[in-house]
């Protein structure tokens, strides 16, 4: 699910701040961008994700985003920079046989002449504030993906009774087909002149083949315990994804198999529209956490 927070601590004039953004994804996945000089608290970020997050790709930006107290901060030039600089235009000038007129306004405005230094934060000094920001902007985030993940719930709770119906349309019409086949069948002798009376044993044992070759009680029961799970999974304050996710495919199953064995036109359209619905709610159940 997607969601986006952000996150402050502040101490002794620092401010950190963490920005945390999580897009769709089947696994979790974690980005962390953090100062080159705390690159060693990636591992710990990560963790922090994993303890609040199950799915979904996770970027997290951490900055230090101002100082309070500025007299730790001092203007730094890089003086053997200016020199190459000021050399490499001048041979420059020289090959174009132009004039070289390299003032300091033209050096100051070179990348990485002058700069601001930052007096340097260790890893143990930053992680604490790190971690209450963080926490603060996965607090956001999850908030967000909440209320997304309520929507979802909404309409796969709706498609789910669409197919709940559907199945109990599927069971009137199966306990049906048999009788239909038989007076087909009976219909088709008659036509080709083999009239054959209705307690034949050939007639009946063929009708009991074909009844034993279409049954489907097995998978609409199956398929209606699925239903019942579902919603237990939908109602569980735990991570539910992979669990829909397996459901699903378990559904589709006992669907493709009524599918196959149904030998019924009216059952056949009831599956199709219920496989339909499953795969839109396959494609919302990729966002659950």
């Amino acid at each position: 699910m997607t969601g986006f927070g952000r996150g402050e601590a502040r101490r002794d004039g620092v401010t950190w701040a963490v920005e945390c953004a999580s897009v769709n994804r089947k696994q979790l996945e974690v980005a962390a961008s953090l100062p080159r000089e705390l690159s060693e608290l990636e591992a710990n970020v990560r963790n922090l994700v994993a303890a609040g997050v199950s799915r979904g790709r996770v970027n997290v930006t951490v900055r230090s985003e101002s100082l309070a107290d500025t007299s730790s901060n001092a203007v730094h030039v890089d003086h053997g920079l200016a020199q190459q600089y000021y050399h490499a235009l001048h041979a420059l000038a020289v090959k174009l046989e132009i004039p070289a007129e390299v003032s300091l306004h033209d050096l100051m405005r070179l990348p990485g002449v002058v700069g601001l230094q930052q007096a340097e934060t260790s890893a143990e000094q930053a992680w604490p504030l790190i971690e209450e920001a963080a926490a603060a902007a996965l607090k956001q985030m999850n908030l967000m993906r909440e209320t997304e993940g309520k929507h979802l719930r909404e309409e796969m709770e709706e498609r789910m009774s669409r197919i709940e119906g559907l199945l109990t349309s599927i069971r009137e019409k199966a306990v049906t087909v048999p009788e239909a086949q038989r007076k087909l069948l009976r219909q088709r002798l008659e036509d080709a002149g083999l009239p054959l009376p209705l307690d034949d044993e050939r007639l009946v044992k063929e009708i009991a083949l074909f009844a034993d070759r279409t049954d489907i009680s097995e998978e609409l029961s199956r398929a209606a315990s699925h239903v019942k799970q579902f919603r237990a999974y939908l109602a569980s304050a735990e991570p539910v994804g992979r669990s829909l996710d397996f459901l699903l495919q378990e559904f589709f199953r006992e669907f493709n198999t009524m599918g196959s064995k149904c030998n019924n036109a009216e059952i056949a359209h009831h599956v199709v529209t219920a496989k339909t619905e499953l795969e839109k709610i396959r494609e919302q159940a990729q966002n659950v956490e």
